[in-house]
């Protein structure tokens, strides 16, 4: 009885339909949760991610409900059902080999990364795939069997028409639901596992392939000639080196410390008579380090990639979304990693405990000539050692020490840390500093995670100095945005000694001051710099340190240290500032006393115009540098373009492990110079779980299990290229 109401059901149009629909949805979600690392968290992601296949599906299975015909009609469907299969299974196989999802670049072969798909990669398959391609089986014993037959009554137009308009409106629905959980979902587009997670596969495929469509376009009109008005303007713009600070550094190894969400205000200041960042402090406060307290984050809806961006490559971020994530795949770069390999002989590392596809870095790292990439999948990631954002920061620089001190000196290693990320949450364990009494918990608790942020960064300087690195090096510590954003500054105002009933405009421009220290040992008459400047400037400045010219380099910014330094300090949205004005929408305002000037002097109203003008300009030939790929009809003299499939970052601690054997005594590493012995127990950490959930043992034992399976997974693809 009940198989017979089935062949009934199966035996119409709408009912077949129906079951291919409910057929792909449940293998969709399947797949989700067995093959996919999505991050879903509650009740309400997981809600999302259970409607997140209906609207694509019933919009793409929809399109044969137009066809009045029978066979053609279930022919386009069936099609189109296994046209879907295929992209799902293609993915899986792609996301095990890259931990990421197939752009329409790589569908078609086009990226730098196209080899995802090679035959080797279908060795990736597993039994539990037959859940993708089990269903198909299950059509075909229907057919055969006669328990679905083609049904000759054609679909009425309206009705289709109905389909379609509901399937438009649920997926609208469905990103509404995506963008009250993760705001800015599609214009800022941090991570294409958000995009699967809220919206799900076809959707970031539809998404990618206008994207990728725009971007064609633009950079197929492009040609070396584009690049005449921006090589005019960088050289033009061209800093001097100072005579006195050129070279400084050369030759020391450069070790950035990335400040998650660290804003200026925050050094020196005091929350009920007690030092929030009292390390900070000193070093900020210290003869051997130059700190500028007029230097300004200019990050824009990228904010954090757009912060290193403009650190590695000294261009800004794109007016909408961000590089890295939008272009950082296949734009060609010319970064600090690769001309400091170039220039000097350095090697580079980056350390991060979130996922390397965060922000597109795993792609993105490649381009820019990083040499080795530590994400998450290099450390111990037990839930009790994690934030939301990643490892917590004590145990990012005390688990990176294993692979840091294997590095052939000199280095350029990052660190980019994650505990002082919004909405500044920290488990009590960690805790030792009292939160603000403001009423907004973000607010109160910023102090709380920064202060925890000082101690991991004293720690790690109390390794650097007992290892014997501190020395030889030169360490950079930036603040990459705003903490606080503007909403919150009226919360914030009464703790600075400010009103909020007179905050404005220009306060929080005044916010978007970040710390910025170039801290080198040895130096005795460096300290505090009062000139402005902003992130476009950090690297021309660390290349002359290090006695590395930038001339021949395009570069929007100016080294902070030379006399001819350009004090306009850019912002995304155009607003600007200089060390006399701020700049606001048009609106003016006066430095020194924050009031906004309505009446300008023809003097000043010039001085503004020229400023403008110039921001305009360089924000413009920025974004056509970026969206047209223009680097790439651009080679400076002696510097060598980067091929990113140079980079395996899978095999980091195993590469690392190999040059250091290969050299032997030759070797430059701290493990060398330290009798071939791991330097881990000069590191001094008060991390509670290094005491339980990420003990020195576990560490070990996880670097050794690394650093085996990089061994094993490199001897069968030498194996894999010998039998061919």
């Amino acid at each position: 009885m009940y198989l017979l109401k089935l062949k009934n059901i199966l035996s119409t149009r709408w009912g077949f339909f129906t079951f291919l629909v409910l057929l792909f949805w449940l293998k969709t979600i399947l797949i989700y949760l067995i093959d996919f690392h999505l991050g879903v968290t509650g009740f309400y992601q997981y809600m999302v991610l259970l409607l997140n296949p209906i609207a694509t599906t019933l919009l793409l299975f929809g399109s044969a409900l137009y066809i009045k015909r029978s066979v053609p009609a279930y022919t386009v469907l069936l099609l189109v059902y296994i046209a879907n299969s295929v992209l799902l299974l293609f993915n899986v196989i792609y996301y095990r080999e890259f931990t990421d999802f197939m752009t329409i670049n790589v569908i078609f072969g086009y990226s730098s990364v196209s080899d995802g798909l090679s035959t080797s990669s279908f060795a990736l398959l597993k039994p539990q795939d037959i859940i993708i391609i089990a269903d198909l089986f299950l059509l075909i014993i229907g057919f055969t069997t006669k328990l679905i037959r083609i049904d000759r009554h054609a679909i009425p137009t309206r009705q289709a028409v109905a389909l379609t308009s509901f399937s438009l409106f649920f997926l609208l629905f469905n990103l509404t639901l995506g963008e009250i959980d993760r705001p800015q979902l599609l214009s800022r587009t941090f991570d294409r596992n958000y995009l699967v997670k809220y919206l799900g596969i076809d959707a970031f495929t539809f998404y990618d392939g206008i994207k990728t469509a725009k971007n064609n376009q633009v950079r197929s009109e492009a040609n070396s000639a584009d690049l005449n008005k921006i090589l005019a303007f960088t050289q033009k713009h061209y800093a001097a080196p100072n005579v006195k600070t050129y070279g400084l550094a050369k030759g020391r190894n450069v070790i950035v410390i990335h400040l998650e969400s660290f804003q200026q205000f925050l050094i020196n200041y005091r929350l009920d008579g007690k030092e929030v960042t009292p390390f900070l402090n000193s070093l900020y406060n210290s003869n051997s380090t130059y700190s500028f307290d007029n230097f300004f984050n200019q990050v824009g809806q990228g904010k954090t990639s757009d912060a290193e961006n403009m650190l590695e490559t000294s261009i800004y971020g794109l007016q909408q979304g961000s590089l890295f994530s939008a272009l950082g795949t296949d734009n060609t770069f010319e970064g600090a990693p690769a001309i400091l390999k170039q220039q000097a002989g350095y090697s580079s590392a980056v350390f991060h405990g979130n996922k390397g596809s965060f922000w597109n870095r795993d792609n993105v790292y490649k381009n820019l000539g990083y040499q080795y990439f530590f994400d998450a999948s290099y450390f111990n990631t037990n839930a009790n050692n994690l934030t939301e954002y990643g490892l917590k920061d004590k145990l990012l620089f005390h688990d990176s020490v294993k692979y840091l001190e294997r590095l052939q000196q000199p280095f350029y290693a990052k660190f980019i840390t994650v505990s002082n990320h919004f909405p500044y949450t920290l488990d009590k364990q960690n805790t030792s500093f009292k939160a603000a009494n403001t009423g907004d918990d973000s607010v109160d608790n910023y102090f709380v995670t920064a202060h925890y942020l000082d101690q991991s960064v004293k720690e790690f300087f109390d390794y650097l100095k007992k290892s014997g690195l501190y020395n030889n090096s030169m360490i950079v510590i930036y603040g990459d945005h705003y903490g606080i954003s503007n909403s919150r500054n009226l919360k914030l105002a009464p703790l600075l000694g400010k009103s909020a009933s007179t905050w404005n405009d220009f306060d929080n421009v005044q916010m978007q001051r970040v710390p910025f220290m170039i801290h080198i040992p040895g130096v005795t008459n460096a300290g505090v710099q009062h000139q402005y400047g902003g992130e476009i400037d950090v690297l021309p400045t660390i290349l002359h340190l290090l006695g590395i010219n930038s001339k021949s380099y395009i570069q929007f910014g100016t080294d902070l240290l030379s006399s001819s330094h350009d004090q306009v300090v850019a912002f995304r949205n155009e607003n600007f500032v200089t060390p006399d004005y701020t700049v606001v929408s048009g609106n003016i305002y006066d430095n020194k006393t924050g009031q906004q000037i309505t009446h300008p002097s023809a003097a000043v109203a010039a001085k503004i115009a020229a400023a403008g003008d110039q921001v305009s300009q360089e924000l413009s030939l920025s974004d056509a540098l970026n969206n047209k790929n223009l680097l790439r009809f651009y080679v400076p003299k002696g510097f060598t373009p980067v091929n990113p499939k140079t980079y395996n970052y899978k095999n980091s601690f195993g590469e690392i492990t190999k040059i250091q054997q290969i050299l032997g005594n030759k070797s430059t590493s701290l493990w060398t110079q330290n009798g071939n012995k791991s330097t881990i127990t000069d590191y001094t950490s008060d991390a509670p779980e290094l005491n339980t959930t990420d003990s020195n043992q576990q560490n070990e034992e996880s670097a050794s299990s690394s650093l085996k399976s990089a061994t094993s997974s490199s001897n069968k693809a030498s194996q894999k290229s010998s039998s061919k």
